[in-house]
Protein backbone atom coordinates (compact mmCIF):
# COMPACT_ATOMS: atom_id res chain seq x y z
CA UNK A 1 0.00 0.00 0.00
CA UNK A 2 2.68 2.48 0.65
CA UNK A 3 4.92 1.64 -2.20
CA UNK A 4 1.74 2.48 -4.10
CA UNK A 5 1.09 5.39 -2.54
CA UNK A 6 4.53 6.70 -2.78
CA UNK A 7 4.86 5.43 -6.65
CA UNK A 8 1.35 7.22 -7.19
CA UNK A 9 2.65 10.80 -5.69
CA UNK A 10 5.98 10.52 -7.60
CA UNK A 11 4.09 10.13 -11.01
CA UNK A 12 2.17 13.36 -9.96
CA UNK A 13 5.36 15.36 -9.04
CA UNK A 14 7.19 14.06 -12.30
CA UNK A 15 3.95 15.10 -14.49
CA UNK A 16 3.12 18.55 -13.10
CA UNK A 17 6.93 19.11 -13.66
CA UNK A 18 7.11 18.23 -17.04
CA UNK A 19 3.79 20.14 -18.21
CA UNK A 20 5.32 23.09 -15.92
CA UNK A 21 8.60 22.74 -17.95
CA UNK A 22 6.17 22.84 -21.64
CA UNK A 23 4.43 25.85 -20.40
CA UNK A 24 7.70 27.91 -20.48
CA UNK A 25 8.23 27.19 -23.94
CA UNK A 26 7.25 29.88 -26.39
CA UNK A 27 4.17 29.04 -28.43
CA UNK A 28 4.57 29.22 -32.71
CA UNK A 29 1.50 30.09 -33.09
CA UNK A 30 -1.56 32.00 -31.35
CA UNK A 31 -5.09 30.19 -30.94
CA UNK A 32 -6.80 33.33 -33.27
CA UNK A 33 -4.04 33.13 -35.68
CA UNK A 34 -4.21 29.39 -35.77
CA UNK A 35 -8.49 30.20 -36.29
CA UNK A 36 -8.25 32.45 -39.07
CA UNK A 37 -5.94 29.64 -41.02
CA UNK A 38 -8.75 27.41 -40.08
CA UNK A 39 -11.00 29.53 -41.43
CA UNK A 40 -9.09 30.18 -45.02
CA UNK A 41 -8.76 26.65 -45.38
CA UNK A 42 -12.39 25.96 -45.21
CA UNK A 43 -13.10 28.89 -47.56
CA UNK A 44 -10.47 27.45 -50.05
CA UNK A 45 -11.20 23.98 -49.56
CA UNK A 46 -7.43 23.69 -48.50
CA UNK A 47 -8.79 20.71 -46.21
CA UNK A 48 -7.92 16.76 -46.37
CA UNK A 49 -11.75 15.40 -47.60
CA UNK A 50 -10.87 11.95 -48.28
CA UNK A 51 -8.07 10.36 -46.28
CA UNK A 52 -7.36 7.20 -48.04
CA UNK A 53 -6.69 9.12 -51.52
CA UNK A 54 -5.48 12.77 -49.47
CA UNK A 55 -7.35 14.59 -51.62
CA UNK A 56 -8.36 18.06 -50.77
CA UNK A 57 -12.03 19.25 -50.84
CA UNK A 58 -11.38 21.94 -53.67
CA UNK A 59 -10.10 18.51 -55.90
CA UNK A 60 -13.18 16.72 -54.94
CA UNK A 61 -15.71 19.16 -55.35
CA UNK A 62 -14.02 21.91 -57.57
CA UNK A 63 -17.48 23.67 -58.22
CA UNK A 64 -18.17 24.22 -54.19
CA UNK A 65 -14.92 26.50 -54.47
CA UNK A 66 -13.13 29.25 -55.86
CA UNK A 67 -10.65 29.13 -58.84
CA UNK A 68 -7.52 29.48 -57.13
CA UNK A 69 -5.67 31.88 -60.20
CA UNK A 70 -3.00 30.14 -61.64
CA UNK A 71 1.20 31.71 -62.34
CA UNK A 72 1.70 32.43 -65.22
CA UNK A 73 3.64 29.00 -66.59
CA UNK A 74 6.43 28.71 -69.53
CA UNK A 75 5.20 29.12 -72.88
CA UNK A 76 4.79 27.15 -75.95
CA UNK A 77 8.59 27.63 -77.65
CA UNK A 78 10.18 27.35 -74.49
CA UNK A 79 8.39 23.75 -73.35
CA UNK A 80 9.17 22.37 -76.89
CA UNK A 81 12.74 23.65 -76.12
CA UNK A 82 13.12 22.00 -73.30
CA UNK A 83 11.74 18.87 -74.50
CA UNK A 84 14.55 18.74 -77.18
CA UNK A 85 17.18 19.68 -74.94
CA UNK A 86 16.02 16.73 -72.74
CA UNK A 87 15.95 13.95 -75.74
CA UNK A 88 19.14 15.23 -77.10
CA UNK A 89 20.68 14.29 -73.05
CA UNK A 90 18.66 11.74 -72.33
CA UNK A 91 17.52 13.32 -69.36
CA UNK A 92 13.49 11.64 -70.48
CA UNK A 93 12.98 8.71 -68.03
CA UNK A 94 13.72 4.78 -69.88
CA UNK A 95 10.77 3.77 -68.31
CA UNK A 96 8.51 3.28 -65.25
CA UNK A 97 10.02 0.37 -63.81
CA UNK A 98 13.28 1.25 -62.94
CA UNK A 99 13.18 4.86 -62.69
CA UNK A 100 16.47 5.04 -64.25
CA UNK A 101 16.90 8.08 -67.42
CA UNK A 102 17.97 6.93 -70.70
CA UNK A 103 21.69 8.87 -70.35
CA UNK A 104 21.62 6.20 -67.30
CA UNK A 105 20.30 3.15 -69.03
CA UNK A 106 22.07 3.86 -72.32
CA UNK A 107 25.37 6.13 -71.39
CA UNK A 108 26.49 5.53 -74.99
CA UNK A 109 24.18 6.85 -76.83
CA UNK A 110 24.21 10.31 -75.13
CA UNK A 111 26.94 13.20 -74.45
CA UNK A 112 29.02 12.16 -71.38
CA UNK A 113 27.69 14.69 -68.46
CA UNK A 114 30.42 16.52 -67.18
CA UNK A 115 31.26 16.17 -63.49
CA UNK A 116 33.59 18.45 -61.30
CA UNK A 117 35.72 16.83 -58.57
CA UNK A 118 35.11 17.78 -55.87
CA UNK A 119 37.72 16.32 -53.50
CA UNK A 120 41.16 14.94 -54.29
CA UNK A 121 41.61 11.20 -53.86
CA UNK A 122 43.52 12.29 -50.58
CA UNK A 123 41.05 14.47 -49.87
CA UNK A 124 38.83 11.42 -49.51
CA UNK A 125 41.42 8.92 -48.11
CA UNK A 126 41.72 11.67 -44.97
CA UNK A 127 38.07 11.35 -44.00
CA UNK A 128 37.33 7.62 -44.92
CA UNK A 129 40.58 7.35 -41.80
CA UNK A 130 38.83 9.95 -40.06
CA UNK A 131 35.56 8.15 -40.22
CA UNK A 132 37.13 4.99 -39.31
CA UNK A 133 38.82 6.47 -36.16
CA UNK A 134 35.62 8.29 -35.32
CA UNK A 135 33.24 5.29 -36.00
CA UNK A 136 31.12 7.85 -38.13
CA UNK A 137 30.72 4.91 -40.65
CA UNK A 138 27.40 3.07 -40.92
CA UNK A 139 27.00 -0.50 -39.20
CA UNK A 140 26.00 -3.51 -41.06
CA UNK A 141 22.54 -4.59 -40.97
CA UNK A 142 19.67 -3.02 -41.13
CA UNK A 143 19.60 -0.75 -38.45
CA UNK A 144 21.02 2.10 -39.87
CA UNK A 145 23.09 3.39 -36.91
CA UNK A 146 26.86 4.36 -37.06
CA UNK A 147 29.08 1.91 -35.42
CA UNK A 148 29.89 5.11 -32.85
CA UNK A 149 26.26 5.13 -31.79
CA UNK A 150 26.40 0.94 -32.04
CA UNK A 151 29.24 1.21 -29.71
CA UNK A 152 29.60 4.54 -28.33
CA UNK A 153 32.80 2.78 -25.77
CA UNK A 154 35.04 1.78 -29.04
CA UNK A 155 35.56 5.35 -30.01
CA UNK A 156 36.10 8.32 -28.76
CA UNK A 157 33.59 10.98 -28.69
CA UNK A 158 33.83 14.59 -30.75
CA UNK A 159 35.07 16.20 -27.73
CA UNK A 160 37.01 14.15 -26.69
CA UNK A 161 38.82 14.11 -30.63
CA UNK A 162 39.13 17.65 -29.95
CA UNK A 163 40.60 17.63 -26.40
CA UNK A 164 42.97 14.98 -27.88
CA UNK A 165 43.84 17.20 -30.94
CA UNK A 166 44.80 19.78 -29.26
CA UNK A 167 46.51 18.26 -26.35
CA UNK A 168 48.76 16.94 -29.10
CA UNK A 169 49.29 20.21 -30.43
CA UNK A 170 50.07 21.15 -27.10
CA UNK A 171 52.46 18.59 -26.47
CA UNK A 172 53.95 19.33 -30.34
CA UNK A 173 54.78 22.96 -29.26
CA UNK A 174 55.82 22.45 -25.90
CA UNK A 175 58.62 19.96 -26.99
CA UNK A 176 59.46 22.12 -30.11
CA UNK A 177 60.18 24.62 -27.14
CA UNK A 178 62.28 22.81 -25.48
CA UNK A 179 64.38 21.53 -28.43
CA UNK A 180 64.60 25.18 -29.00
CA UNK A 181 65.59 26.07 -25.42
CA UNK A 182 68.46 23.08 -25.47
CA UNK A 183 69.85 24.45 -28.18
CA UNK A 184 70.52 27.86 -27.05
Amino acid sequence: MNRTLLSALTLAVAALSAGQALADEPVGLTRAQVMAELAAARASGDLVGNGETGQKLNELFPGRYAKTVAEPGKTRDEVVSELAQARRNGDLLANGETGLKLNEQFPALYPAQPVAASKTREQVRQELAEAKRTGDILASGESSLKLNELYPNRYPSKAKGQQRAASSDHAAMSSSRDVVASNQ
